[in-house]
Formats: C-alpha cells, sequence, structure tokens
C-alpha cells in the first residue's frame, strides 16, 4: 500500500527586516529609508511521506531553525506554502513556548492545548511528562527559576509523551546530563521507530543524522544545497566544510 504525503513545503521564502537603530527624534527630521530585508529561507521545497524522518544540517545561520519554526506554525513564510495534510505536529526545541511567570506544570497544560490536545489529554499524561522531566518539586514553581537543563528536560518531556503526527527536533538530543542524554535518546527512538510518525531532526550531528534520517537536507545561505541520502549529502557537506 502506498505512503501519504504527510508534509508539503512548497517554494518557502522567509524573510527577515533588519530595522535601522535611530532615534524618534531623527526619524521625524530624516527622509523616511526602507529598512533592510534579510532572506533567511530562500525558495525551498520537499515532500515527506508518512512515516519519512529528514535531516536538516548546515553551518550556523543557514536558515535550518527558522525553517523549522516556519513547519511549526510559529509564523508564516513571506511567500510560499507548507502543508501538514490535518497532521499534527509539535516542536521540540529550546526555549520556545513557555511562559516564564507560569509554572512547570501550567506550561505543560498550556503546551499540550496548543499542541491541540484537551485539558483531560493533557493531564492523564500529566504524570508521565513530570516523572519523565526529573525536575522534582521544581515542576510547581515559575519556569523563569529553571535552569537552561531544566528547561530543556521539561520541553523534551512534554513532546515526547503528547505524542503528534509529525514532530520537529532542534538540537535537542544533546541537551542534559550524561543519564537524561540516554534516556532522551531512547525515548527518541522509540518515538521515531513508529512508521506512521513523521519526523525532522535539525542537528550538526553527523552521527546522529546518520543513524536516524532516511534522507538528508543541507541548507546553506537559506537555499537548498542538496538534498539525498544521507552518506552522500553529509559527506558533501563534510569536505565543503573543510
Amino acid at each position: 500500500m502506498d505512503k501519504h504525503v504527510s508534509l508539503s513545503v512548497n517554494d518557502v521564502c522567509i524573510n527577515y527586516r533588519i530595522l535601522n537603530n535611530i532615534s524618534v527624534r531623527k526619524s521625524f527630521l530624516r527622509k523616511k529609508t526602507k529598512d533592510e530585508i534579510f532572506e533567511a529561507v530562500k525558495h525551498v521545497s520537499f515532500e515527506l511521506e508518512e512515516g519519512e524522518i529528514l535531516g536538516i544540517i548546515g553551518k550556523n545561520g543557514s536558515g535550518k531553525s527558522t525553517l523549522l519554526k516556519c513547519l511549526a506554525g510559529v509564523f508564516s513564510p513571506n511567500s510560499g506554502e507548507v502543508d501538514l495534510h490535518g497532521h499534527s505536529v509539535s516542536l521540540m526545541a529550546l526555549g520556545v513556548g513557555f511562559k516564564d511567570a507560569l509554572s512547570g506544570r501550567e506550561n505543560i497544560i498550556l503546551s499540550g492545548m496548543l499542541l491541540g490536545f484537551s485539558e483531560a489529554e493533557i493531564n492523564e499524561k500529566m504524570d508521565e511528562i513530570i516523572d519523565f522531566a526529573e525536575i522534582g518539586s521544581f515542576i510547581d514553581k515559575p519556569v523563569r527559576t529553571y535552569s537552561s537543563g531544566m528547561h530543556s528536560k521539561l520541553a523534551f518531556a512534554i513532546t515526547a509523551m503528547l505524542e503528534t503526527d509529525i514532530m520537529l527536533v532542534d538540537e535537542v538530543l544533546s541537551v542534559g546530563d550524561e543519564k537524561f542524554k540516554k534516556k532522551s535518546m531512547a525515548k527518541m527512538k522509540e518515538l521515531i521507530s513508529d512508521d506512521k510518525r513523521t519526523v525532522v531532526i535539525v542537528s550538526h550531528s553527523i552521527e546522529t543524522l546518520k543513524s536516524f534520517c532516511d534522507r538528508v537536507l543541507w541548507i546553506h545561505d537559506g537555499e537548498m544545497k542538496m538534498l539525498g541520502e544521507p552518506g552522500k549529502v553529509l559527506n558533501e557537506y563534510i569536505e565543503f566544510m573543510k
């Protein structure tokens, strides 16, 4: 039986407006100048089938995380289209989606609702999420009091336990202490071994991308440099970065 397309990205472009740094008074006294436009992602297109795992690699500032946030619906592309074909999607990334003033427990409910789960469904998974995160009594303290390690543990636990059709993973496999890294890697393997779950992983780790991915997309300065079999793309990337 043929697999269905799970995610379509069609000619996506994402621009940032770089605001000129001038005072309010000066802005009234001078002629209006155009703000500089930075093209973060340029004409990216690909399709993923249900259950496919895509890795994305590229140097820092190449547009990888920007593209991932666009796929997650954090913001819309300036042109082009992202089609999830009716699938639920979650973004596993540091610093995304938590409200600092709310407790960890409250953020679990908020994050779950943003992923499309009901409060009852989230509460059913609440103990599992808290157990997995291993942050103890901090679960009822404001997230602003968390260390970066605790923050990432909770982010991972929420996305790992509230399973969506499409998972977007941004460099979170390398966070936490050694014990948590092993646990999260094992959980990740379990999640992506589901042949119905589609996964996009952004990483600098050649080994992670080789071991997990069916295909790898190399992005350079916002543009698609290469898309194909992991070994071939990663070898070309390594040579280029030398």
